[in-house]
């Protein structure tokens, strides 16, 4: 009876100790953000440079919470695996994945060449991807000089998106003299705002892993929380599909920099000597992965991606109600612009647009790109732009 009176005792002592603790947590956050907000001029306090910018999702700003996430991490050393946010952070992205580990690193180019070298070889080797890809054409030829592989370019006989016909197609299984077998499948999902349907994911998946030997699979998720935003499927389910994962956390979620790479323990092992070769390895990562993790929290978990959706589809919709016309349709946060066959000329098109406020064009000069950061009256300056340029 003594035994169970002390032993009551003592969780009640636990819990009130946990409970004070999460208060002076709590209390020492709202401390924090007070002081934060009244420095002026904060730039981490508002996103008012990039509200009215349509290049990009990488103009994202990070915020007040996320600076507030670098205030309070810890400060462990991240290439020897000592940090206690970013091991923390690391286990909670390969959680949500369903992989078994994953590895902080400082971009998402970095993310895809750390994932390909850790997952080739010695040549000769071959990478099949989209030939629209960031993998092939934004990553300053990373394959093919830090790995020695050559680049498989496929064309979607659809239009749209590869398919598992597309993927047969274009791989080179035979591994004569002649040849370069193909050892990893890079798919883009989005690619270029589009999402590339789950069912042909699972299909080519299936069929790449029953080759012999395997055909590793990776997946450039730089914008993968678009996808699931727009409602693909879910983290855990196309994780499923992959051997390996690069997920950005600054395209539209707006963290200052990083990216995650996610894999089995083995692969992720390898991935780390990756990182150290490419100069990668860092000392205090907490300052990426608590930013990056309230980024998730904050961004992708508390519904802004869908809201810039709501607002693409709506002027895409407008666009063509006025007679312009698209190059594709808006399934996620970028629309692609006609201008040809709307008859107009981009000199135009630019010129009025920065009479309106309105900062576009970029490497893609007929793409506009909706952020969770464009404002409702930068939305409607950009709907006034569209009246004024195709009533007249």
């Amino acid at each position: 009876m003594e035994a169970t009176i002390t032993s009551i005792l003592q969780d009640s002592a636990n819990k009130s100790l946990a409970s004070t603790k999460l208060h002076a947590e709590l209390d020492q956050g709202t401390a924090i953000r007070d002081a934060l907000s009244r420095i002026p001029n904060l730039a981490w306090s508002h996103s008012n440079e990039v509200s009215n910018d349509f290049r990009s999702d990488y103009v994202t700003k990070p915020s007040l919470c996320m600076l507030e996430a670098i205030i309070t991490t810890s400060l462990g050393d991240g290439d020897t695996g000592e940090d206690v946010e970013t091991n923390s952070f690391q286990d909670y992205i390969a959680g949500l994945a369903g992989h078994e580990s994953a590895l902080v690193v400082v971009s998402g180019t970095m993310g895809n060449q750390v994932a390909l070298r850790a997952a080739l070889g010695a040549p000769p080797h071959s990478v099949l991807a989209d030939y629209r890809g960031h993998i092939v054409n934004y990553e300053a030829g990373g394959a093919a000089s830090v790995c020695g592989a050559t680049m498989r370019m496929a064309v979607p006989s659809n239009g749209h998106h590869l398919t598992l016909d597309d993927v047969k197609r274009y791989s080179v299984l035979s591994e004569t003299m002649y040849d370069s077998p193909t050892r990893i499948i890079s798919l883009e999902n989005t690619l270029n705002g589009t999402i590339l349907p789950f069912e042909e994911i699972q299909a080519i998946s299936e069929w790449a892993r029953a080759q012999t030997p395997p055909i590793h699979m990776h997946l450039d998720g730089a914008r993968l929380w678009e996808a699931l935003a727009a409602g693909s499927c879910t983290l855990r389910e196309i994780g499923a599909c992959f051997d390996s994962i690069q997920l950005c956390m600054t395209k539209g979620l707006g963290a200052p920099l990083g990216s995650v790479v996610i894999g089995s323990a083995a692969f992720i092992k390898r991935a780390k000597w990756s990182r150290k070769l490419f100069g990668g390895g860092t000392r205090s990562t907490g300052v990426i992965s608590g930013p990056a993790r309230a980024a998730i929290e904050n961004v992708f978990f508390g519904g802004k991606l869908k809201a810039a959706h709501v607002k693409a589809k709506a002027a895409s919709e407008l666009w063509q109600q006025l007679g312009g016309k698209l190059q594709s349709p808006t399934e996620t946060n970028m629309v692609w612009l006609d201008l040809e066959a709307s008859g107009l000329t981009p000199d135009y098109f630019f010129t009025k647009a920065r009479e309106f406020g309105i900062k576009s064009g970029d490497l893609f000069l007929q793409r506009l790109v909706f952020h969770y950061q464009i404002s409702d009256d930068a939305f409607t300056k950009l709907c006034n732009f569209f009246r004024s340029i195709l009533s007249g």
